[in-house]
């Protein structure tokens, strides 16, 4: 009986974990808005593409890896790996899983600011990218 229920848990963490990492719970436009609204104000595309090629006192800008515009594969500065485009209108997937966005906005903005990005920061960026179009 217990090791029923050991598989049973085992089976049920596994798919959670399949289904949580495959999520699409949100659109690039769903980020835009949160972002927008935790920041007090909408967006700036001027503000954020401005925000996204600057060196902010470090030796990389978003740009680095993600490159100018960001609608074509890119390239971490440091690793080499592929990035996939992060301009939404080039990448359909991009922005659509919340704990991702979290995460690599937290990762990136660490990088090239050396803190977490503001919610007005992340606001213009998303307003940048999601301005990019084919």
């Amino acid at each position: 009986m217990k090791s029923l229920r050991t598989l049973t848990l085992a089976a049920l963490c596994t798919l959670a974990a399949s289904s949580i990492s495959h999520a699409a719970d949100t659109t690039a436009a769903q980020q835009l808005a949160h972002w927008s609204a935790q920041a007090g104000s909408p967006g700036n595309a001027d503000k954020g593409k401005v925000f996204f090629a600057t060196r902010h006192g470090g030796e990389w800008s978003c740009a680095s890896c993600h490159g100018t515009p960001p609608t074509a594969q890119g390239k971490h500065a440091s690793t080499g790996k592929p990035i996939a485009p992060l301009a939404p209108a080039f990448n359909p997937k991009a922005f659509t899983d919340t704990a991702k966005v979290d995460k690599w906005f937290r990762r990136n903005c660490n990088d090239v600011l050396s803190r977490e990005c503001t919610a007005v920061e992340k606001a213009d960026v998303l307003a940048y990218l999601n301005a990019l179009k084919p």
